[in-house]
């Protein structure tokens, strides 16, 4: 069954909080509304479920006016799960379950065996056939949810509706919800509209997607195109990274730190990281935050390195991918290095394109700076050059600071430039309170 929703407005008072709402929903699609805290996505389910009026424009179901319903026809037709799913009285699962049957029930007429043989099928559908005795207020977060959905199913309906089904539950119970959910809507017709506030599952989930802002939609369609960059930015006011799912293709969002500008009075606290094959991105991402100026280098463009660095606007010194360091590179990396206070040499696999990397880590020491030596996984034997590697590295230990764990490098580095970050700062108020 398709819905249309058509010029939708809606008030708490003299708040406006849907903004002249249109959408079509095909019928047997799975569509997930998403959007950040208060942006009317609960408000709009409410809507559709006729538990709010709006002031203006319309809902229909299939062909037929929303208004148009009685009570029984619209449980017939369309069954809500909200959010809340903790029960405050003590029914069995299956009495749970067999509310569903209400809406065919007549006044003291009492559940004939159809109706308990549907409550069994909802049972069975929803994995729950085994909680049938169960007291309700017995049951985890989880399973409640499943019990609630056999409730919605038991009444057969053609649309459901789902108000943060996955909200407290674990990834396991997450993905047990939504795999059923999906399976209802794909193999017996049932048209879902799901808020959702995870948008890596909306996505993965979901075949079509609408975004709301401020009660209006943002964009609506597939995962693909509602979920980029510039949507989430735009109303979330949170920087992202957007890329494929490395299996299946769904877009799959990624945080990325809020941009901030590195001024000429930030480069008085010059850190240069010297990192590769993934071991720098957590210490660009942590020492950006911390507010230190940063460069990079050398990095081959396309390492994960590289990526992060640019994704948080850092100078960086580039390779060609896959090409050992350059002496040209190399020279530019010397050049960037003479500006900066400290160095990070972070735990980089030792190759003999990357050498030259070492070299500039060992001049910096013998130019005076500090040389930062991160080495967390001491067992781990990360030199591919017969030795050469190790030899350099080792060098570098002597001549710099060798830390075994990214706290302690922390510390360190706010010791050296003088800096209480706020962590400290709460850390020294609290001890000089309880003192």
């Amino acid at each position: 069954m398709k819905v249309e929703i058509q010029d939708i407005t809606f008030k708490y008072k003299s708040q406006k909080v849907l903004d002249d709402i249109s959408l079509r929903i095909s019928s047997g699609k799975f569509v997930g509304i998403i959007g950040p805290n208060g942006s009317g996505k609960s408000t709009f389910l409410k809507v559709l479920s006729r538990i709010l009026r709006p002031v203006a424009g319309y809902v229909s179901l299939g062909e037929q006016p929303l208004e148009q319903f009685s009570q029984k026809e619209l449980a017939r037709t369309m069954a809500v799960v909200a959010q809340d799913t903790n029960a405050g009285y003590q029914f069995t699962v299956e009495d749970v379950v067999l509310m569903g049957r209400a809406p065919y029930l007549g006044r003291f007429q009492s559940e004939s065996m159809a109706d308990y043989e549907i409550v069994r099928q909802a049972l069975q559908v929803t994995g729950c056939s085994h909680l049938r005795e169960r007291s309700i207020t017995e049951l985890s977060g989880g399973e409640r949810q499943r019990v609630m959905i056999a409730r919605a199913l038991a009444q057969q309906p053609k649309v459901l509706l789902l108000d943060e089904p996955t909200s407290h539950l674990d990834i396991g119970y997450q993905q047990e919800i939504l795999d059923l959910v999906k399976r209802l809507c794909t193999t017996e017709g049932i048209t879902v509209v799901a808020v959702l506030h995870d948008l890596n599952l909306a996505a993965y989930y979901c075949q079509e997607l609408v975004l709301f802002h401020q009660g209006k939609i943002a964009a609506c369609g597939l995962p693909t195109e509602v979920l980029t960059a510039e949507n989430i930015e735009k109303v979330y006011g949170t920087r992202v990274l957007v890329s494929p799912h490395p299996v299946f293709g769904t877009p799959q969002v990624s945080l990325l730190p809020g941009m901030r500008h590195q001024g000429k009075t930030q480069q008085t606290n010059h850190i240069h990281i010297i990192a590769g094959g993934g071991s720098g991105g957590e210490l660009m991402r942590d020492l950006y935050d911390l507010g230190y100026y940063l460069t990079a280098g050398v990095l081959s463009v396309g390492d994960s390195d590289w990526e992060a660095a640019r994704a948080l606007n850092l100078p960086v010194i580039s390779e060609a991918p896959f090409s050992p360091v350059s002496p040209a590179r190399h020279q530019e990396h010397l050049s960037m290095l003479q500006h900066a206070q400290a160095v990070i040499l972070a735990e980089i696999p030792l190759g003999h394109g990357n050498l030259l990397n070492l070299e500039a880590a060992l001049q910096a020491a013998d130019w005076g700076i500090k040389v930062y030596v991160v080495e967390e996984k001491t067992e781990q034997n990360r030199d591919f050059t017969g030795g050469e590697g190790q030899k350099l590295l080792t060098q570098v230990k002597e001549k710099g600071i060798l830390v075994t764990d990214k706290a302690q490098l922390y510390q360190a580095l706010a010791k050296q430039f003088r800096l209480s970050h706020p962590f400290n700062e709460l850390s020294e108020r609290t001890n000089s309170a309880v003192n």
